[in-house]
């Protein structure tokens, strides 16, 4: 399914193509060592510049839940899972995305789920399976 894409700009460009790799690249603070997404120039914890992008372990869990059944373009198959994904590395890291490869029904919140990629152009989606 064909889907829209972001914009690279410098500063996301590491989280959209981190995939190529098979890594989630999350911006991670070296001063106060706090994970931050979306990415930005500055920690928004402690106000650093010193923001890189660093591999986290895909790991996670969802942290809330909706199934969209209405197809907004015709690609779009229904029903789907769109959640917010809580990351392992830190309480409160999160970021919306898609739980796919299970029936909707089976999705809960608190549901173990890892990440896999979907290559769309020089982007890489992050989407979530179930944890095995």
């Amino acid at each position: 399914m064909a889907r829209k894409l972001p914009q690279l700009t410098p500063e996301n460009s590491a989280f959209w193509q981190g995939g190529a790799k098979g890594e989630l690249l999350i911006e991670r603070c070296d001063d106060c060592q706090r994970w931050q997404h979306p990415p930005g120039p500055i920690c928004r914890a402690c106000g650093s510049r010193s923001v890189q992008s660093r591999p986290v372990s895909g790991r996670g869990r969802v942290y809330s839940f909706t199934i969209n059944h209405q197809p907004w373009t015709p690609a779009l198959a229904v029903p789907n899972a769109i959640a917010i994904v809580e990351l392992e590395e830190q309480p409160g890291l999160r970021f919306v995305s898609n739980v796919v490869d299970c029936p909707v029904e089976s999705i809960a919140i608190g549901m173990a789920v890892r990440v896999q990629f979907l290559q769309q152009d020089d982007v890489w989606l992050p989407l979530f399976v179930p944890a095995q």
